[in-house]
């Protein structure tokens, strides 16, 4: 059994020369997990999404919109992970074509998530640092224009695989059936380096933006007299914010985890897998509904009729009534 170093592939890494599979009653109580965490989770995002299209409040607040573009973009990435899952156990090996799909659908949501935390992260900045420009540089327009750069940018690297693949592969190779990993699909070595010189770049540039406006909201924070308290919980904000993009980062380090993990307990590999599975991209997906879902107050009051109450509709709220929250509200 080999590990793979893709820190893309969120399927059940195991090598499809060596199968090596569970037992049923293992397989069924894995998969009933790891279903029931995307049940729940499914619920929350959901709840989340439903607060913020039925109260326009939000969804003329930018930090608001770049919010909701991550929870759904979590939320297919999760989904799309967990069929995966699923798949590996019932069929174990699917069609190439299909394959494609999921892989593709799995690398640009999970790309863009760390390109979404450094466009919040700018955003807190310049309502901290510049908030008399604050309404004018961070408009609902722009906010949109931004999300489709950020798909961009994750869907232009990753779909030239596609294309070399198409170019180079046979056409009976898309009809065949393979263990859906990214490197059992995406062969031509050439597409690995690639891919490592871009992620590097593009890793390096979200962890630098986080810690230059996470320096940037300190030192204003010192200077500041009048709204320390918005400071503060803008700085807050972006250290959650880093702490989710070390967890992004995990990924690329799981499969030396594995292999230290193994060492200390020498034939657990499939239980290590799977927790390094559960930990690595999923657990992470717990965070964003947490950072602004339930610390923010603004949010918290509305959702909290979806989570507690059940409700399936919002009741009527007066929204001239209800007090504009500062661009630094942010606890």
């Amino acid at each position: 059994m080999n590990s793979t170093t893709d820190p893309f592939d969120t399927t059940y890494k195991i090598n499809s020369a060596a199968p090596v599979r569970d037992s049923f009653p293992i397989a069924f109580t894995k998969n009933f997990i790891a279903v029931l965490v995307w049940l729940i989770l499914s619920y929350i995002s959901g709840c989340v999404v439903v607060t913020f299209f039925r109260n326009q409040t939000f969804y003329e607040d930018p930090r608001y919109i770049l919010f909701i573009h991550m929870i759904i973009n979590d939320a297919v990435q999760l989904t799309v992970t967990i069929m995966l899952h699923v798949l590996s156990y019932i069929f174990y090996k699917i069609n190439v074509s299909f394959c494609c799909v999921f892989i593709l659908l799995a690398v640009f949501t999970t790309r863009s998530t760390p390109l979404n935390l450094a466009g919040m992260a700018i955003e807190r900045y310049i309502a901290v640092c510049h908030p008399l420009r604050h309404s004018q540089i961070c408009t609902v327009r722009r906010t949109y224009v931004l999300i489709v750069l950020i798909w961009v940018v994750c869907i232009t690297p990753d779909i030239t695989d596609l294309f070399v693949t198409l170019a180079t592969e046979p056409n009976s190779f898309f009809h065949s059936a393979v263990f859906c990993l990214r490197q059992n699909v995406f062969k031509d070595p050439s597409l690995t380096y690639k891919r490592q010189a871009f992620d590097i770049l593009y890793f390096l540039f979200v962890f630098l933006t986080l810690v230059y406006t996470y320096l940037r909201v300190l030192f204003a924070a010192k200077a500041l007299s009048a709204d320390k308290l918005g400071a503060k919980r803008a700085r807050k904000t972006i250290l959650l914010h880093g702490a989710q993009l070390l967890m992004c980062l995990l990924s690329y380090i799981n499969p030396s985890i594995e292999i230290v993990l193994l060492m200390i307990f020498p034939g657990h590999i499939l239980a290590i897998r799977y927790s390094t599975f559960l930990i690595v991209y999923i657990l992470p997906r717990f965070l964003s509904p947490i950072i602004y879902g339930v610390r923010d107050e603004k949010f918290r009051r509305y959702l909290s009729r979806y989570i507690i109450c059940g409700q399936c509709r919002v009741p009527a709220v007066k929204e001239h009534q209800e007090r504009r929250v500062t661009p630094g509200n942010t606890q």
